[in-house]
């Protein structure tokens, strides 16, 4: 599992159910803070889930988007990359790269809300 820090947790499970397509694992509440337990994971995946973690002080906050420097650090495989494409677009999420054919297959480069990199990758 990996931890992903997010502004609001309703805000991100609509936003990674909607968009990106997850599925909602968990949602549990965690004391009287509001701190909940709050898991989500790619549509038909038996990989990593992802940890909606809510920042708690402004250090978090600044690193919203940006936990990895900017570069790529989540990755989604797919078996059908032009389908997903198609509804990234269609649910506005921003293409930071438009798709390009390598020599291990087709990518692109996806932006979340908050600014995260995924690379999209259909392996050959």
């Amino acid at each position: 599992m990996l931890s992903l820090l997010v502004d609001d947790y309703d805000t991100a499970i609509d936003y990674y159910t909607r968009a990106f397509g997850f599925s909602l694992v968990e949602d549990t509440a965690m004391g009287p803070d509001g701190k909940r337990w709050v898991v989500v994971k790619p549509g038909g995946s038996a990989g990593t889930n992802l940890l909606l973690a809510r920042a708690k002080n402004e250090q978090e906050k600044a690193a919203i988007g940006n936990q990895t420097g900017g570069r790529v650090f989540l990755f989604l495989d797919t078996t059908d990359f032009w389908s997903d494409y198609e509804h990234y677009k269609k649910y506005g999420v921003d293409i930071a790269r438009e798709p390009s054919e390598e020599a291990y297959g087709t990518v692109c480069v996806l932006r979340d809300r908050y600014g995260n990199l995924w690379d999209l990758v259909q392996r050959q």
